[in-house]
Parts: C-alpha cells; sequence; structure tokens
C-alpha cells in the first residue's frame, strides 16, 4: 500500500482526467445519431436539459463521495460510517472491470483503423461491411476463424494503457490527459472545418439547429437519460475513485460543471462533424449509431469525400484519444480498489489485471463472429438460450451494474448520509453552495426516479443506457 495517497498536481490535471473519463466513444459514435433521431435541435435541448438537472447533481454526488473518504470505492463506505453500504461500491468495481473487459477490445478495433485508413483506404472502399468483419474473424464464405488481428491491436490497447496507470495519477493519468485532451479538442476542430465547408453540409447543419418536435417522444427522451448517463461516467467507480484524489481546496461544484460542459461540448461537436458530413456525401437517411455505423457506414462518407482517407485518420485518431482516456479511467477506478483495499504493488496489479481483461475480452471479440464458443453461448441448456457473451457483458454492466451503482449513490447520498454532508464537502473550499436546496430535492427525488425509470426499461423493453 502507498504511504501517501496520490493526488491530483492542479486543477487543471483533475478536470482533463475526469473530463477524458466522461468523453468516450459514445460521445462520438452514438450522440449523433440520437440526435438524428430524436429530431435535431429538439433532442440537443432535452439532453442539455438533462445533463444540468440530473447529469450534475449525480456527478457532483460521487465526486463529494470519493473526496470525503480519500479511498477507492467499495472503502468509502465503510471510511464514512456505513460498510454496510459497500455493496455500492462492489457494483461499481465489477461493472468497471467487465466494461473494461470489452470496451478495450472495441479500442483495440479503433487502433486498427487508425493503420487502415492510413495504409488500406482503398481496401475499405471496396468492401467496408467484409473488411470490419473479416478483421473479426467471419468471412465471407461464411467460414470464422480466430481474429488474430483484433486481437493484437487489443493488447497493443490495453499495454498502452497499462504503462500510463503504472505511472500513477499525476506521473500517467494527469500527464498523458494533459496531452490527450488538448490532441482530441485540436482533431475535432480539424474535423468540424472540414465537415461542414463540404458541399450540401449546410443541409445537415440546419437539421442540427431546427427543432422538429414532431420526433420527439418518450423514447428520445430516455435516449438522452441514457446518452448522459453513461457519457458522464456516472455509476462505474470512476467518478468516487477520482473524487478521492482531490485536495479539499478544489471547488467540485465549479469542477463538475466544467467537466459536465466539456464533455456536452464534445458530444455536440461530433454531431456538427458527422450529420453534416453524411448529409453532404451518402444522404440524410444515412445517419446511424453505434460501432456498425462508425466502422461500415462512414467508409461510405470518407470515400465520397475529397481527401476522405486523411479524413479517416483523423477520426479514428480521434475515437482513439476518447477511448484511450475512457479506458484509462475505468482501469485506474479497479487498480485503486485493489492496491488499496489488499495492499498490492500497483505495477503487477496493473499488468495482471490488464492480462485478465486481455483474456476475457478476447472472448467478446471472438464472439462476434460466433467462434469459439459454440454450445455455450449459442446452443443453450435446457431449452434456455443464452445470448453471445457480447451482449450478455453487455446486459450485464450496462442494464444491471451501472445503474444499481448510480441508483445506490443517489439513495445513499440523499437519504442515508444526507444531503447536509454532500453540502459540507462541497463548501469545504470555502465557497457558498447557493444551489443547497435544489440539488437536496434533486438527489433525493428526481435522480432516484429516473434511474429507476431507467434500469426497469432496460429491462423489462431493451433499453440500454450506452
Amino acid at each position: 500500500m502507498e504511504s501517501k495517497r496520490a493526488q491530483w498536481s492542479s486543477k487543471l490535471g483533475f478536470i482533463l482526467a475526469a473530463a477524458g473519463s466522461a468523453v468516450g466513444l459514445g460521445n462520438i459514435w452514438k450522440f449523433p445519431g440520437r440526435a438524428y433521431e430524436g429530431g435535431g435541435g429538439s433532442f440537443l435541448l432535452i439532453y442539455l436539459l438533462i445533463v444540468i438537472f440530473l447529469g450534475m447533481p449525480l456527478m457532483l454526488t460521487e465526486l463529494s463521495i470519493g473526496r470525503a473518504s480519500q479511498t477507492n470505492i467499495v472503502g468509502t463506505f465503510k471510511k464514512l460510517g456505513y460498510p454496510r453500504h459497500s455493496w455500492i461500491g462492489w457494483f461499481g468495481v465489477l461493472g468497471a472491470f467487465f466494461i473494461t473487459c470489452y470496451y478495450s477490445h472495441v479500442g483495440g478495433w479503433v487502433l486498427r483503423y487508425v493503420f487502415s485508413y492510413a495504409f488500406e483506404a482503398p481496401e475499405i472502399y471496396q468492401n467496408s461491411t467484409g473488411y470490419f468483419y473479416n478483421m473479426l474473424g467471419y468471412h465471407a464464405d461464411g467460414t470464422t476463424s480466430i481474429p488474430w488481428t483484433a486481437l493484437f491491436f487489443a493488447a497493443v490497447f490495453l499495454l498502452l494503457n497499462a504503462v500510463i496507470i503504472i505511472r500513477g495519477v499525476e506521473g500517467g493519468i494527469e500527464k498523458f490527459n494533459r496531452i490527450g485532451m488538448p490532441a482530441l479538442f485540436l482533431l475535432l476542430l480539424i474535423l468540424l472545418v472540414r465537415s461542414v465547408t463540404l458541399k450540401g453540409a449546410g443541409e445537415g447543419v440546419r437539421y442540427l439547429l431546427s427543432f422538429d418536435f414532431g420526433k420527439v417522444n418518450i423514447n428520445t427522451f430516455f435516449s438522452a437519460l441514457g446518452q448522459a448517463f453513461y457519457s458522464l461516467s456516472i455509476g462505474m467507480a470512476i467518478l468516487i475513485t477520482y473524487g478521492s484524489y482531490l485536495s479539499k481546496s478544489e471547488d467540485i461544484f465549479k469542477n463538475t460543471a466544467v467537466v459536465c460542459g466539456m464533455d456536452t461540448l464534445v458530444a455536440i461537436i461530433a454531431g456538427f462533424i458527422i450529420i453534416p458530413a453524411v448529409f453532404a456525401t451518402v444522404g440524410s437517411g444515412e445517419v446511424g449509431k453505434g460501432g456498425g455505423f462508425a466502422f461500415v457506414s462512414l467508409a461510405g462518407v470518407f470515400q465520397e469525400m475529397p481527401g476522405g482517407s486523411l479524413f479517416g485518420v483523423f477520426f479514428y485518431l480521434l475515437l482513439l484519444f476518447a477511448a484511450l482516456t475512457s479506458c484509462i479511467s475505468l482501469i485506474e477506478s479497479v487498480v485503486a480498489f485493489l492496491t488499496e483495499q489488499f495492499g498490492w504493488a500497483r505495477k503487477q496489479t496493473t499488468l495482471i489485471l490488464c492480462l485478465i481483461m486481455f483474456l476475457i475480452g478476447s472472448l467478446y471479440t471472438c464472439s462476434q463472429a460466433a467462434i469459439p464458443l459454440k454450445g455455450i453461448w449459442f446452443d443453450g441448456v435446457h431449452g434456455i438460450t443464452f445470448p453471445p457473451l457480447c451482449d450478455f457483458m453487455e446486459y450485464l454492466t450496462d442494464r444491471l451494474m451501472i445503474p444499481l451503482c448510480a441508483l445506490g449513490s443517489c439513495i445513499f447520498a440523499g437519504w442515508i448520509w444526507k444531503p447536509e454532508h454532500v453540502i459540507t464537502e462541497v463548501e469545504q473550499n470555502g465557497s457558498p453552495f447557493r444551489l443547497a436546496k435544489v440539488y437536496t430535492v434533486l438527489i433525493r427525488f428526481v435522480a432516484p426516479a429516473a434511474i429507476l425509470a431507467i434500469l426497469i426499461l432496460s429491462i423489462v423493453s431493451g433499453v440500454t443506457l450506452s
């Protein structure tokens, strides 16, 4: 166990690291599609309101709990005098662990596509669907094989994470985010200028700035709610862990506002990159979301765009920085728990943990092509049909662990530890928390109701947070 617990060296270091944890793949490849489906500006308005009235109170809560305890998410509840509620921390740690298992492999796919667009763009343009699935071991003739290429790049991606985390909070995570986050914003601006200056891009810009409330329904609200919830890293052990590295002199409320603002800005800029580019090239009906859109459909956009190969390299570099900054925060949450709870050394813990995550994630990657897991995940037992491992892992984290951890944090802060303690923690730097009464209502009633609705809908109707 480290004799002196790590802390962020500066306010900027924390903000960039926390924003990096929040800014992930979902901001870039899911937000634009959801904004398009939700009527452009009408979705943006709903999303902004949800971030302000739900995202910010939840982030503020988790950061305050973390700073008050100055320890990992499981030890937090014992340190605050409520050991029976450590189950909240366990859900957070396990959620972060399993998310990293598959998220790191998707990060490997992104790393592969950086090289692909730099050196093999013509091959992708010829058959974007085939190129993607061939990488995952599924071939045009129906045969499958071990996806060695995807596994190799996932291993490299995890190794990059491990090198950064081994160097510690200040020397590794903070230092990387000081480079990674400015690079991410620079790439965003380059892509934004290129996209909005395409011939025909104006129609996509107008769509995002218009308010088509005819496309707004209950699913739009839950789509925006899930996007904000997942994007801000709520319920994943990240914010409590990162909050535990904060000094008492930091203004948590202002930091929360800045981090939420940066995360939202990235998502909105991504919308103004993707939607105008799609409108200008392959047509508005092709706007989609998720991995299939990012790895397959966007190839058509890049192909029709002057300088599309270079645009593709920049786009996947953007995704790579987003994936790295988020994955680092997930792994750090688990590393912090293991090193502090059991006294293990950071370097060995990080390397062994990343190896285990890689091996479990390899099953996730292999299951994309249904190999070699037939008979385990696909045939079923006693009439029960199991989903592919890739679906099961996402179901376990997105629909159960994350919302349960967030709901537990809300109930803990609102009814057990009480909002007064959060307010006291927020005011540690000497600044009064003028929105204390509003916060109390939101964290006691509004946030739990919203999370409970997500939890029920995700189980009953298949709505997911990611």
